[in-house]
């Protein structure tokens, strides 16, 4: 038992330790399923149709079960068409979405907060609902789908890779397809690095399957599209408060989230939310210089960077807590420390639900405060020790973009972070922590160099970030001038 903030109760720590009751079991069957992808669904053998059959028996008893069992039914006998390729990686999904749920529970269990979807949330936000994408592009992508998973991933080559290529430029121009357009072209840059799949010693099971069957699903009719006239998203107003920024940056995109509570001006319960943005980028941009390409887009970064709280007028919110941020429906508000934030106000905010086709454990991301806890270090692990129990450092996760880094971490005497779930067990990946540097009490933030900075080495990062862009815009310039 471990106490987070003065009123607000305490933190099971233990909880997040214990193990989590069929939980392995679902994992198993999600296993067995991936392992049989790897060899392909064109000639299914024994052990193959014994993972399609551990699928089917993982939901037996659900709405899904004749369903799926029909489905495994047909792939193990090396009969599947799309429809029944459909079926399973809903199933999968399912599988997953049952993990997830389990763990949120578990996270609400320690932490005290109001389950997801609780009614006292109130009403909920309308999520973008679809208007039908054009269908032949759909059937297009969900032809590519089908064909990769009856090759199998050691059957791709870059001949059957490149086959997402048409589709992708065909999904692009339309807004309301350009999530599954993303999610495919990167997908296909993944297999095309590792062609021909013959050769490969390992496998990313888990990680292939993973974005096979949501982009399978987000090919089904009605799963993405524009938002309803009739059922517009509903608005907030009241104060926010940042807790942390999280940014995640690739090759040729990078994606913020600012981690939030919002109180509502009509005195209701605070909430949790986060407001996000992603960007293309230049693989030569890297390190503080992300925060250039991101900046112009979310004006909340700026005041999450000052330590400051913004005032909203009827911002559009999803009933997922996302805010669809909209710079003339916010303003800088007064100071606000995050950490004041995160000992009165975060043990008591409600949580939203998630959506359905966001319901994986790799999808967990619960903001947490965590004090009075000793470090240890073995090696480059960092484990954070509280009343008997102990919890790993995700230091893999804190950007090169802020003054944050796990030297602080390690020194450190209280953290706000993102409880997340991976391998087995879930880890704490840092957004801001308080440490003691010359006999006061400092707080370093993950997002202190998102709206700008005097740091000698941010302006570095920043300075190279611009003349990378600067450059790439002068080569483009001659080319479409040639």
């Amino acid at each position: 038992m471990v106490p987070v903030e003065p009123g607000g109760g305490l933190m099971r720590i233990d909880l997040l330790t214990e193990p989590v009751a069929g939980l392995q079991e679902a994992l198993a069957a999600v296993d067995a399923f991936d392992r049989a992808l790897v060899g392909g669904l064109r000639r299914p053998g024994p052990a193959q149709a014994a993972g399609l059959a551990a699928l089917a028996d993982a939901v037996t008893g659900s709405p899904l079960a004749d369903r799926v069992a029909e489905a495994a039914g047909k792939a193990a006998a090396g009969a599947a068409g799309e429809e029944h390729l459909t079926v399973l990686a809903a199933a999968r999904t399912a599988l997953l979405g049952a993990v997830h749920d389990a763990l949120t529970d578990r996270i609400g269990e320690a932490t005290g907060r109001p389950p997801a979807g609780d009614p006292a949330a109130g009403p909920a936000a309308v999520s973008p609902a679809g208007s039908g994408p054009a269908a032949n592009l759909l059937a297009a992508a969900r032809s590519w789908l089908a064909d990769l998973v009856r090759a199998g991933w050691q059957g791709i080559d870059h001949e059957s890779v490149a086959g997402a290529a048409p589709v992708v430029s065909a999904l692009l121009p339309d807004p309301g397809l350009r999530r599954l357009a993303a999610l495919l072209d990167g997908f296909a840059a993944e297999l095309a690095a590792s062609c021909p799949g013959a050769a490969l010693d390992q496998v990313p099971l888990r990680r292939w399957a993973d974005l096979w069957s949501r982009a399978v699903l987000l090919t089904q009719p009605g799963a993405v599209g524009a938002p309803s006239a009739a059922a517009p998203p509903a608005v907030v107003t009241g104060r926010l408060l940042p807790l942390g920024v999280d940014l995640h940056a690739h090759a040729t995109a990078a994606q913020v989230q600012v981690h939030a509570v919002f109180e509502p001006a009509d005195g209701g319960a605070p909430r949790l939310v986060r407001a996000g943005v992603s960007v293309p980028k230049p693989d030569t941009v890297v390190g503080a210089g992300v925060w250039q390409l991101i900046r112009p887009h979310l004006s909340l970064l700026a005041a999450a960077g000052e330590g400051l709280s913004m005032d909203l007028t009827a911002m559009p919110v999803t009933a997922e807590g996302d805010l669809l941020w909209d710079d003339a429906a916010a303003r800088p508000g007064t100071g606000a420390d995050p950490f004041a934030t995160a000992r009165v106000v975060l043990a008591t905010a409600l949580v939203a639900p998630t959506a359905p086709l966001d319901r994986h454990p790799a999808r967990i991301a619960a903001p947490v405060l965590l004090e009075g806890y000793a470090v240890e270090q073995d090696g480059e692990t960092l484990t954070l020790a509280l009343a008997g129990h102990r919890i790993t450092v995700d230091t893999d996760r804190i950007p090169t973009a802020g003054p944050l880094t796990p030297q602080a971490v390690a020194a450190s005497s209280a953290c706000i972070g993102l409880l997340r779930w991976d391998a087995g067990e879930f880890s704490v990946q840092p957004l801001a922590v308080e440490t003691t540097v010359k006999r006061k009490t400092v707080a370093l933030h993950a997002g202190a160099w998102a709206g700008g900075t005097a740091d000698k080495t941010g302006l570095k990062g920043e300075k190279a970030a611009l003349d990378a862009v600067q450059a790439l815009r002068e080569r483009a310039g001659k080319l479409l001038r040639k």
